[in-house]
């Protein structure tokens, strides 16, 4: 048995339907949120300039009550604190998104053991308003961090001493929610499996409409050992994920986005040539113009199908991000896709089903299973992955489709390939996560050429006998390496 080092929560948030109310509760509660909107307008414009960068979360309401307090809309001080400090959140999360991204730059900028310091300096800089003397930084953070806005006047967060819950049935329990007045609860009926506690968030939802219940679920700790094993995994569209163990998982996920593209795709034809009838019939005929309009053009229905396929997808990569880690705490590399892949142009079908590729939605349940298993998932440098041989780790070969050809003619599957790259990518000290495509290129070009050095050839004889693509010959390693730099 593996030496266990430590444990972690598994934390997932549920979303659960009121079903009841009454309609004076409703009045109020719609009006409470329309007032804590303003709140949140508010503390964004305020909260979300740089001056207050790294703010404190906890001392945020005396800031904003500064200038804003409960009394003049007519809110309980709590309701307001309570909805103050989620805002402060959020503008923390989106400053770490942001040093994150500034992070990135910096690792590409200054590269090497050589300006390790340099690194140092810079990072820890971000975390305070001392990265203003910078000018780099400065620049850095003014194009990187979007500073936010607020529109959202439908939700309303109560922590656990702003409501009380009770069971009445088996899946049935009333909320006592604070109210405006003091001492007064509006009670609303909520459907849950379970008793809901903690901090929780009541939103309407105007798409379905409803009232909903969000909460965290606390499903226990998983212990992590102090060894895992490691796997390379590669992103797909055909399947969510092939590991480096010859298993895929989320086999379906690319006949369901393509279905779903399709459909799109067709509806939307149908559509604009609805919208060419009914622009025509404006003057001729206003009456079926208006019911053209009324019946056929609406996206309520679109909308409720759209939701649908988005949560079969979704559904589709969870299963695929549960089957990977199957309950064992693992060491995970993958590619770090958050950078669009730029001077690559496709077609617009393949664009059109691409643009529906859930990437996002992959890195997140990816994250999410494994802080449920215990495990690390490290993001590597995608370049060039599924271009490489696994076995000699040089660029001879070529890929088409899910197969790759070696230079000796034996065929791999693509995305073995590729996933056994990606593990060989994650203990590789020479190719960064934050490196150009043209450093990893030069890299793997001059490893090539010293494992052609070997069989006594350099890069234009396995450019003459096809074993490497002529397009690495633009690189201005490949002219170095022939001139013996």
């Amino acid at each position: 048995m593996p030496k266990k080092v430590g444990v972690t929560k598994k934390i997932s948030t549920q979303i659960v339907p009121v079903v009841g109310m009454a309609e004076s509760v409703r009045t109020e509660l719609l009006s409470t949120m329309k007032k804590l909107g303003i709140v949140r307008a508010e503390s964004y414009n305020k909260l979300g300039s740089i001056n207050y960068w790294g703010i404190d979360w906890k001392k945020a309401y005396p800031e904003v009550r500064s200038f804003r307090t409960p009394e003049s809309l007519g809110l309980p001080s709590k309701l307001m604190e309570w909805t103050v400090s989620d805002v402060a959140k959020a503008i923390t999360a989106s400053q770490a998104a942001c040093t994150e991204a500034i992070v990135k730059r910096i690792y590409k900028k200054f590269s090497g053991k050589k300006n390790q310091d340099k690194r140092k300096k810079f990072c820890k800089q971000l975390k305070t308003l001392a990265f203003l003397d910078n000018p780099l930084l400065h620049r850095l953070v003014r194009k990187e961090f979007q500073r936010g806005h607020s529109w959202v006047k439908n939700q309303i967060i109560y922590q656990q001493a702003g409501y009380k819950c009770k069971r009445l049935s088996r899946n049935t329990y009333q909320l006592e929610l604070a109210g405006v007045k003091s001492r007064k609860r509006n009670k609303i009926l909520v459907r849950s499996n379970r008793k809901i506690k903690g901090q929780i968030r009541l939103i309407y939802n105007q798409l379905l409409p409803r009232f909903e219940i969000h909460f965290f679920v606390d499903h226990g700790v998983v212990e992590v050992p102090s060894e895992r094993r490691s796997i390379g995994v590669d992103k797909g569209y055909t399947e969510a994920f092939y590991d480096s163990d010859g298993k895929a998982h989320g086999k379906g996920l690319g006949r369901a986005a393509t279905k779903k593209s399709d459909r799109i795709c067709a509806k939307n034809r149908n559509r604009g040539k609805l919208w060419a009838l009914h622009r025509r019939l404006e003057k001729l005929d206003p009456a079926k113009s208006a019911r053209i309009l009324k019946n056929n053009l609406t996206r309520k229905t679109e909308n409720r199908r759209y939701r649908r396929n988005q949560a079969e997808l979704t559904s589709i990569i969870g299963a695929a991000s549960k089957s990977l880690f199957n309950g064992e705490s693992l060491k995970v590399f993958s590619e770090d896709l958050t950078q669009p892949i730029g001077g690559k142009r496709q077609s617009k079908a393949m664009s059109r089903k691409l643009n529906s590729w859930l990437k996002g939605v992959m890195r997140d349940s990816l994250q999410k299973w494994a802080n449920w298993t215990g495990s690390v998932v490290t993001e590597v440098q995608p370049s060039y992955t599924s271009q490489v041989d696994s076995v000699t780790g040089t660029l001879l070969g070529e890929r088409n489709g899910d197969s790759f050809t070696r230079f000796n003619g034996v065929v791999l599957q693509a995305d073995h390939n590729a996933a056994k790259n990606i593990l060989a990518r994650g203990t590789d000290e020479e190719i960064t996560r934050y490196m150009s495509r043209a450093e990893v290129q030069a890299v793997l070009l001059r490893r090539t050429a010293r494992w052609l050095q070997g069989w006594g050839l350099d890069l234009v004889d396995a450019v003459e006998l096809e074993w490497l693509d002529s397009k690495h010959t633009k690189n201005q390693a490949f002219n170095q390496l022939l001139n013996g730099i």
